[in-house]
């Protein structure tokens, strides 16, 4: 009896917390949390652009890449499918980067790319090529 199945299921445990994290934020807790308490509540802050939330996930992911721990497919990372072109598209470009100019560099052109390939792809709200993209 091998444990192979227990390490993928914690392996994927570890980036669905993440993302978790990520989506959900923190809310009220206490005694006070009720509907009364609500209305006098000051109101939350906006949720995360889907943008910007793309770009936070492509940027984690490639340096973990880049650290040598690769990557599995978008679904066990929390992506769609127009996210895992970027990914992979950035990680090839801070490969080349990082033997070009180091590290730090690297990680600049990561998160640089990510924004930029992130806001095209949600420019107009939502991608629109299906639940994939």
């Amino acid at each position: 009896m091998g444990t192979g199945g227990a390490l993928r299921w914690g392996a994927a445990l570890g980036p669905a917390l993440l993302i978790g994290v990520l989506v959900t934020g923190c809310g009220a807790s206490g005694a006070d949390s009720g509907p009364a308490a609500d209305a006098s509540a000051s109101p939350s802050p906006a949720a995360t652009p889907p943008e910007r939330l793309c770009a936070r996930i492509v940027s984690h992911w490639s340096r973990e890449a880049l650290d040598g721990d690769g990557y599995g497919d978008y679904q066990s990372m929390g992506m769609s499918n127009g996210q895992y072109d970027i990914l992979r598209e950035v990680v090839d470009a801070a490969r080349a980067e990082q033997e070009r100019a180091g590290r730090k560099a690297a990680e600049r052109l990561v998160d640089e790319e990510a924004r930029t390939r992130c806001a095209k792809l949600y420019r107009n709200g939502n991608p629109t090529g299906g639940p994939w993209s």
